[in-house]
């Protein structure tokens, strides 16, 4: 059994705690559900937000939906000019037979544009 990475991202509706905590709590559970995780193969889960969101931690999603044991921790994305406003990120990694192809990364609510390639870049083969 591998340690793997699942990815995530959300877009928040504004600025508020609700807003914050409904697109986490969304994003969460289609992750859960897409990659059917037992929250016991839980290491930990990584929750990032675009400087403009502060009304509140996304981590209390988490642990609104009970996730009382599990290690999870936030942080701020880097301000890069141009860059997806309101955007919340999940980086959960978990214990799994799962190849890396099998893993389903959700990108819901306009996040989806982050899994575009950047004009001009080659895709790998």
């Amino acid at each position: 059994m591998l340690c793997r990475g699942i990815r995530g991202a959300t877009v928040a509706a504004s600025n508020t705690r609700e807003d914050i905590l409904a697109a986490t709590r969304e994003l969460l559970q289609r992750m859960i559900e897409s990659n059917q995780v037992d929250r016991e193969a839980v290491a930990c889960v990584l929750f990032t937000t675009t400087p403009d969101l502060d009304a509140e931690f996304p981590a209390l999603a988490a642990r609104q939906l009970g996730w009382t044991e599990e290690a999870l921790v936030c942080s701020q994305e880097v301000n890069v000019p141009g860059s997806l406003s309101r955007c919340v990120r999940i980086l959960m990694l978990f214990n799994t037979d799962k190849k890396p192809d099998e893993i389903k990364h959700v990108y819901i609510r306009g996040a989806e544009v982050l899994r575009q390639p950047p004009e001009g870049r080659r895709e790998r083969p």
